[in-house]
């Protein structure tokens, strides 16, 4: 109780400084202006007021996200909305691990995917472990962006914690020309072109960029290519719109180090390379057509493809065999088998390191269909969004281990064998059947209530193509289930709404997560797979209540919106993974549905525009979030001690879930002058948070930390801007994400078992902007 009344003291101190801050737009308030937000994953048709939805709300504009000179819209969610926060476990800047309410959007395999998210209504999380790769669109073409508190069960499969929905610019929403290049720190150069027009029947879109840098730390380079296109046709009743997508993609994050090394050198890396190469394909072919004024048609058709390669230099648990030093074994004094059935022999060439590689060819196609109806019922405003989607999924993976030694700056150089345990040929396919049903009906005009659902119907069929001693990764699974949504929104004045609802959503068990299911033969991740027991699917319930509405009125002049509120999420049949109990390694285990988990917590913001302080010419911005965030463990189990190898230690109710802060804080402040210069500082604070494989809580938390960035830039002309940005201007050593792990094979006397992904240091950019 005192942790919630404080958190609510803060919250209500946070949104008291913002009404007396000043922060502003150069254009007039207009009092009549309602902004409305999609409610479904395809934003084409129709939309409702954000006052009126039950739950928590947050939009980023194209606009927001150039002017805060953001590498990226996680980046952007990261300084600005509330609720969220990044572990930068890649440590890649274009590589994070996206956490809202304490629920994960990521493109590492293996972690509990607990956020969808949409491009144009085209479902983004990967088919094979859910896993969202950030780096694949270019923020350039984001024309808007919505956050979607809650388990609201319209956006389907994995949105337990929330929905992230993205609508990409068209020569319609986006006219004119412009580049932009900026470089700086880390030998990192950006280059981007954006293009668009229309003349009023028909437009095109492009966007190109290109990003390359050498990284901060050690063997860290990476780059980036981008393109984004569409072609757009806008008829009196509807329009069509044809997007392509591509990229090509080569990425180095070479991850968490222990802390000894940190300690000698900050840029130093365990081992490398860590490499990841994207590349992506998607086109979508989208439209909307209004039979009537008041019935409204979309869809779109869509294919993706997306393939990936990874390659990574780790230490290994191989050594000479007790029995036999001519032979090598495994951690459990097995011999080693390569891949031709031969016994492998333990010599230098073949000790101390492995090269992980692996491939994930995904293609994808499917589409959806809805209809909107905006005709009144019983003299009641009411709206009503029907649909249907479909997405088939094709997977084919495959990853080997090669033995290798190490060379005396940690990487590795390959031995050409490799290891028969380890290799894995597996080929998924899934059909995936949604169908969904919305409907906001106005009981009173202050008084909306909405009701929505879902059934998802999932079939998944995996083929093991490298059957081998006890390994069998065939199996067939499928996955039911009917979420539900209500909620009630109340306008009480005009400066505030009272909402509260209840929503379910769920995720099944992906096909990477039944691929290492079984504890009595844990696997590596995040490529070697051995057996294929069933889980059950995770449900995740809601309740949300909270109050939020404009600050028209309430400021003065300043013109803004404001929001408290409280969420209470409870995942059933929760799956994590778990650490094998004789094992070294931390990525040794397998995945199992642990019972229940609970993510709760208070989140307060504001956010006020103030004009014409100190002259008619001059505007100002402010903007503050705090998040209280409890995620714990509702039910016992037992995991590897991480302090002491081989020990089982219980998780007990109450046990906080690692990689999550309990406190978030956010605030920014801005300032636009004479039309010409615009200056800008935010501040982040992230509260300390348990290392992943602590899941008992025994040891001592990573440390929270602040973060203070700066903006500028100057409008010479209309058409030429100069602009430049500062993060860490402090310089603060700070860590976003801990695990543990063994360090002693390679650093003997490195035995703090702590390994932490360690924040870049004080960096800066300049660059400029044309337009045309």
């Amino acid at each position: 109780m005192k942790k919630i009344f404080l958190s609510l003291s803060l919250g209500l101190c946070g949104w008291a400084v913002a009404g007396v801050a000043a922060t502003e737009t150069r254009q007039p308030v207009d009092l009549d202006t309602v902004e409305v937000v999609g409610v479904t994953p395809m934003q084409t048709a129709g939309g409702v007021p954000i006052d009126k939805i039950p739950a928590a709300v947050q939009t980023v504009s194209s606009e927001q996200l150039q002017k805060s000179q953001s590498l990226s819209l996680a980046e952007y969610i990261n300084r600005y909305l509330g609720g969220v926060h990044i572990n930068e476990a890649q440590n890649n800047p274009l590589q994070p691990d996206v956490y809202y309410r304490g629920f994960v959007a990521s493109p590492l395999l293996g972690l509990p995917q607990g956020l969808s998210v949409y491009v144009n209504g085209v479902r983004f999380n990967e088919p094979f472990g859910d896993s969202v790769n950030w780096d694949l669109i270019p923020p350039g073409a984001i024309g808007s962006t919505t956050l979607h508190g809650g388990s609201n069960p319209v956006y389907g499969l994995n949105s337990l914690g929330g929905a992230i929905v993205m609508k990409t610019k068209t020569g319609f929403t986006a006219p004119g020309h412009q580049v932009e290049v900026y470089g700086g720190s880390f030998d990192r150069h950006v280059e981007e072109i954006t293009s668009g027009g229309n003349n009023g029947k028909l437009g095109y879109f492009v966007d190109l960029r290109s990003f390359e840098e050498q990284g901060w730390r050690d063997f860290s380079p990476s780059n980036a290519k981008q393109g984004l296109g569409t072609l757009s046709w806008q008829g009196d009743r509807g329009g069509l719109d044809l997007t392509v997508a591509a990229n090509d993609n080569d990425l180095r994050g070479n991850g968490a180090v222990p802390v000894q090394l940190l300690a000698q050198d900050r840029n130093a890396v365990f081992t490398h390379p860590d490499q990841t190469v994207t590349r992506l394909f998607f086109t979508e072919l989208s439209g909307n057509y209004a039979l009537t004024d008041k019935v409204e048609i979309s869809g779109n058709a869509y294919f993706r493809q997306n393939r990936m390669r990874t390659f990574n230099g780790d230490n290994s648990d191989y050594d000479a065999c007790e029995g036999d030093a001519s032979l090598l074994c495994d951690g459990d004094g097995a011999v080693v088998v390569d891949t031709n059935g031969n016994d492998v022999l333990a010599d230098d060439a073949v000790e101390g390191a492995t090269n992980n590689t692996s491939y994930t060819h995904m293609y994808t196609r499917g589409g959806t269909l809805q209809a909107l109806f905006t005709q009144d019922v019983f003299k009641h405003e009411n709206s009503l969004a029907v649909g249907t989607s479909y997405d088939n999924a094709e997977v084919h993976f495959g990853s080997d281990t090669e033995l290798a030694s190490l060379t005396d700056d940690r990487g590795t150089v390959g031995s050409g064998i490799s290891v028969d345990e380890s290799k894995v040929r597996l080929h998924t396919f899934s059909n995936t059947v949604g169908v969904f049903a919305t409907d906001s009906f106005s009981v009173t005009d202050r008084l909306t209530a909405t009701v929505a659902g879902r059934f998802n119907h999932i079939d998944l069929a995996m083929s093991d193509r490298y059957l081998n001693g006890d390994k069998n990764l065939n199996g067939d699974h499928t996955f039911d289930r009917i979420n539900p949504s209500a909620g009630l929104s109340y306008e009480v004045n005009k400066n505030l709404n009272v909402y509260g609802s209840y929503s379910e959503s769920s995720r099944a068990p992906t096909p990477m997560e039944l691929s290492c299911a079984d504890p009595e033969a844990p696997c590596k991740l995040p490529n070697s797979f051995v057996s294929d027991p069933p889980l059950k699917q995770v449900v995740a319930n809601t309740f949300e209540l909270g109050f939020k509405g404009p600050l028209t009125g309430l400021v003065g002049k300043g013109d803004g919106h404001w929001n408290l509120g409280y969420f209470h999420t409870t995942n059933e049949d929760d799956i994590i993974f778990r650490r094998d109990f004789s094992s070294n390694f931390n990525n040794q285990g397998y995945f199992s549905n642990v019972g229940k988990t609970l993510r709760q917590g208070l989140e307060t913001g504001a956010s006020v525009t103030y004009p014409q302080v100190f002259s008619s010419i001059d505007d100002w911005h402010f903007s503050t979030n705090y998040t209280y965030l409890d995620a714990t463990f509702l039910d016992s189990f037992g995991v590897q001690n991480p302090l002491e190898q081989g020990q089982i230690v219980m998780v007990t109710s109450g046990d906080r879930i690692p990689g999550i802060p309990e406190h978030l804080f956010k605030w920014a402040l801005g300032v636009d002058l004479w039309q010409k210069v615009s200056v800008g500082v935010n501040g982040i604070f992230n509260g300390n948070q348990i290392f992943r494989g602590d899941e008992a809580n025994i040891a001592k938390p990573l440390a929270g930390y602040w973060l203070l960035n700066a903006t500028a830039e100057y409008k010479v002309t209309q058409y030429f801007t100069v602009f430049g940005k500062l993060d860490n201007l402090a310089d603060e050593r700070y860590s976003s994400f801990g695990m543990y792990g063994n360090a002693t094979d390679i650093f003997p006397n490195f035995n703090d078992g702590r390994f932490v992904s360690p924040g870049a240091p004080r960096a800066g950019w300049v660059g400029v902007r044309l337009r045309f």
